[in-house]
């Protein structure tokens, strides 16, 4: 289903080669730093989230507080794009994290993903920075709890 996903020309776009892609989510498993979801909707999958702990020498996102975490996340499905999903299920998320204590959310969209950026700013992550990464330009994003 992921490698399927990936293959989606509106996903592909923005991520990697799908069979490294899925090879890197299953290595991720183990790690206690990563949390995968394969998000549903009316009890269908149809997107993948993913959340990890940033570690404390890594600042790459910038100075944030010592409860920060990142996340990557795409909708699989071409139909549920563009239909207010993303930015429902990273609300959703969100609201969950926070409850947990985290303190901060960052994620790091390309620039030109001006689809993924709008979802971000509906689920109210802001941007402060624009850097080059090891997977090319991004446009850092935060949401912090109220």
């Amino acid at each position: 289903m992921l490698e399927r996903w990936l293959n989606a020309p509106h996903v592909r776009r923005w991520w990697g080669e799908p069979a490294e892609e899925v090879a890197g989510i299953a290595a991720d498993f183990d790690d206690p730093a990563m949390a995968s979801f394969i998000v549903l909707h009316a009890g269908a999958p149809f997107a993948y989230l993913q959340s990890y702990r940033i570690a404390a020498d890594d600042f790459s996102f910038g100075d944030r507080p010592d409860r920060t975490i990142g996340i990557d996340q795409f909708i699989g499905l071409a139909g549920m794009v563009g239909i207010g999903h993303g930015p429902a299920m990273i609300d959703a998320f969100a609201a969950r994290v926070f409850a947990e204590g985290v303190e901060r959310i960052v994620l790091d969209p390309h620039p030109d993903n001006a689809h993924a950026i709008r979802a971000y700013e509906k689920a109210g992550f802001h941007a402060f920075d624009q850097r080059m990464t090891q997977d090319g330009p991004a446009l850092v994003m935060a949401r912090d709890r109220c």
